[in-house]
């Protein structure tokens, strides 16, 4: 694996670019412009990478507002940033994973269209970084059930990530 690993708080690592948490991918998409307008691809069904239908909905983030941290316990997510753009990201606390401890920041945008399909067990959050929103579609495995998912507060948590801008 190559990319970018920055510390972030408490001495933790955190990846970007290639750098991958176990079963997560990053996909990228077409995008087929004209003179009407922009078809942009999301998932079809005989996508190798396609694995069931549950349901799909779209969220929308204001800019710098932070959407996080939730994981699924069964649920697999199939995100897109279809407007705007948004930064997603990671974290594997998954016993027996062999990423355990990792963290994982994708820019999801314009320059980068691309599906992330995020496993059940892994920790995610979505900060917003396009006005005057943005908006992301999850093709997700399963209709949403609450009973399923564990939320924790974006800022005051056990997960080694500064939500904050880093200047590299």
């Amino acid at each position: 694996m190559s990319g970018t690993v920055q510390r972030v708080r408490s001495g933790e690592m955190v990846a970007t670019g290639d750098e991958t948490i176990e079963g997560v991918s990053v996909v990228p998409l077409a995008r087929i412009p004209d003179e009407r307008g922009t078809i942009m691809h999301m998932l079809k069904r005989t996508d190798e990478h396609f694995l069931e239908f549950g349901e799909i909905y779209f969220t929308t983030i204001y800019p710098e507002v932070v959407k996080g941290w939730h994981r699924h316990r069964e649920m697999t997510l199939n995100y897109a940033c279809i407007f705007g753009r948004v930064k997603i990201v990671l974290y594997d606390d998954r016993a027996g994973s062999a990423t355990r401890g990792a963290l994982q920041e994708i820019f999801l945008g314009p320059d980068n269209h691309s599906l992330v399909i995020i496993p059940p067990g892994v920790w995610n959050g979505a900060k917003g970084m396009g006005a005057p929103f943005s908006i992301i579609a999850n093709c997700c495995t399963h209709p949403h059930d609450p009973s399923l998912t564990t939320r924790l507060d974006p800022f005051d948590n056990h997960i080694p990530y500064d939500w904050g801008i880093r200047h590299r």
